[in-house]
């Protein structure tokens, strides 16, 4: 077979081997970024769903009558998993105000992701 004078053109091994090392390496910094942005959001639904469970249980207070002042833990199921809500109430002076402070956490690590106050009691307790 005759041999052509022009030189053929492509890639040699060492340079294909090159950039298969620089995609790897991209490759696995973009799967590591990707990993951390799905903790981020579980974390951050995590904490929007403390804070709807804490919101929801102080409307629910705000519905009932009025405790004495006092500490309560109570776990309740939200988005397939169980929770932790801490309340704290104690009066404010010669109002008759309760003050109403609500944390909530995963049960399974008692971490507090939300935290909320509200009032109860009085003729203003209501707005």
């Amino acid at each position: 077979m005759p041999r052509s004078s022009s030189p053929e053109r492509g890639f040699t091994l060492l340079e294909v081997l090159v950039a298969l090392a620089i995609f790897a390496v991209l490759a696995v910094a973009v799967s590591t970024a990707s990993q951390r942005i799905l903790v981020q959001s579980q974390g951050l639904q995590d904490r929007l769903f403390a804070s709807w469970i804490a919101d929801n249980h102080l409307l629910e207070m705000r519905l009932q009558p009025a405790l004495a002042p006092g500490q309560r833990s109570v776990e309740v199921m939200f988005g397939q998993r169980r929770w932790t809500l801490q309340e704290s109430r104690q009066r404010l002076g010669a109002t008759g105000l309760l003050e109403v402070q609500v944390r909530v956490g995963l049960a399974a690590d008692r971490q507090v992701l939300h935290q909320a106050t509200g009032w109860q009691g009085g003729s203003d307790a209501s707005r």
